[in-house]
């Protein structure tokens, strides 16, 4: 079988969905299958490795520090579809390009499967609701929903991360749901005694609690929530806790300021690296997830898979990948509230043992080959029902 993929998604600092996206093609090509990849670059070329092509367009970027990029040549993405003739395409991309794969895969009758993988309309409210009036704002998210439900019933299936997404998506009158939930790589995100080492490469006291955030630093990733959590916690302890943020973004000013502020923080703008991020997340004693907005949460999964438990305010989606206690975790959306969350959970959990038991839950439910055997297989159903043949 031959897959094809595209987004605009992709960058050489994204996270969630390029790391799926990496997968996929391994689980891919070691189980006999073709993987084919369309994606935004800053110059157009073809990379090609044995059973795995990767198609750069050149595109503008949109963000400097995500080095995002907008696939604007729908015309080159046509093309190399009609050249290649996957079996199946999947977009993990609500916009433009979206539209252009649908197109395409009616024209050559290829199924065109879509992955919900941002809940982008919501992003966007929240961002744009302190500036709009109340009419204002409902309009917007009509106007939101009929666009997704327009676009997503378009698809042969829409895949979503999450039971509690899907539920959203079929309230908006989307319905061609399947729920695929994302992975962690077992064998990288592991248990492994090294944290002295890290902690003392990275000039981390050993006698701190040490806090990790690992993801953008912008505003829909509630970045600021978490500063001023700690600017909390350093006032009331301040040689209790250090903090390590793992990421870049707009709100990159706001974390020199608190390392400034405190000199408790440690900032590496990115890690690219799986095993280099496995051990900063064996480093931390908590990992401090303050998003109520994702989708799916890869990062507390890795987190969790490496025995480091994750703390952070109820009520999202990511909820239900949580495999630790969530009584003291923040119940609303401030900072007070999750300073004192990651307090209680500090103090009162034993996050070792812990760690062991959620590290068991995760290998045993949330392995990529699980993922990738119940995707591969829907792939598989659905094919048949086109006449492509691939010529």
């Amino acid at each position: 079988m031959k897959i094809c993929d595209l987004t605009q998604f992709y960058s050489p600092y994204s996270g969630g969905v390029k790391r799926y996206l990496e997968q996929k093609r391994r689980f891919a090509v070691a189980n006999g299958h073709e993987h084919v990849l369309i994606i935004p670059g800053s110059v157009t070329n073809l990379s090609s490795d044995k059973s795995a092509r990767t198609y750069a367009i050149r595109s503008p970027l949109v963000s400097r520090t995500s080095r995002y990029r907008a696939l604007l040549n729908l015309a080159r993405v046509e093309r190399i579809l009609q050249h290649e003739r996957p079996d199946i395409i999947e977009s993990g991309d609500p916009y433009q390009m979206a539209w252009k794969a649908l197109a395409v895969g009616r024209s050559l009758r290829i199924p065109v499967v879509g992955f919900y993988h941002s809940h982008f309309p919501e992003a966007y409210i929240r961002t744009s609701s302190k500036y709009l009036g109340r009419d204002a704002t409902e309009l917007f998210m009509e106007l939101a929903q009929n666009y997704v439900r327009s676009l997503y019933n378009e698809f042969a299936r829409t895949l979503v991360s999450s039971q509690g997404l899907a539920d959203v998506l079929t309230s908006w009158g989307v319905h061609n749901l399947v729920l695929n939930e994302l992975g962690v790589d077992t064998e990288i995100f592991t248990p492994a005694p090294d944290r002295h080492k890290t902690c003392a490469r990275l000039k981390i006291p050993l006698d701190r609690v040490v806090l990790l955030y690992v993801g953008r630093l912008a505003p829909e990733k509630n970045v600021k929530t978490l500063s001023q959590a700690f600017e909390l916690l350093h006032a009331n302890a301040r040689s209790r806790f250090h903090l390590l943020i793992v990421g870049d973004g707009p709100l990159r000013e706001l974390v020199r300021e608190l390392a400034d502020q405190t000199g408790q923080v440690t900032w590496l703008p990115y890690c690219g690296d799986p095993a280099e991020l496995a051990r900063l997340y064996r480093a931390a004693d908590l990992f401090v997830h303050p998003s109520i907005q994702e989708t799916f949460g890869l990062v507390a999964l890795e987190s969790q898979a490496c025995g480091t438990p994750v703390v952070g305010i109820r009520g999202s989606y990511m909820d239900r990948i949580i495999f630790s206690d969530q009584t003291n975790w923040s119940a609303d959306n401030s900072a007070c509230s999750l300073a004192k969350a990651i307090c209680d959970v500090a103090e009162t959990d034993d996050l070792h043992s812990a760690g062991k038991k959620i590290r068991q839950r995760v290998a045993a439910r949330y392995s990529w080959n699980q993922v990738f055997t119940r995707l591969f297989d829907l792939y598989a159903k659905l094919t048949p029902n086109y006449q492509h043949d691939g010529a």
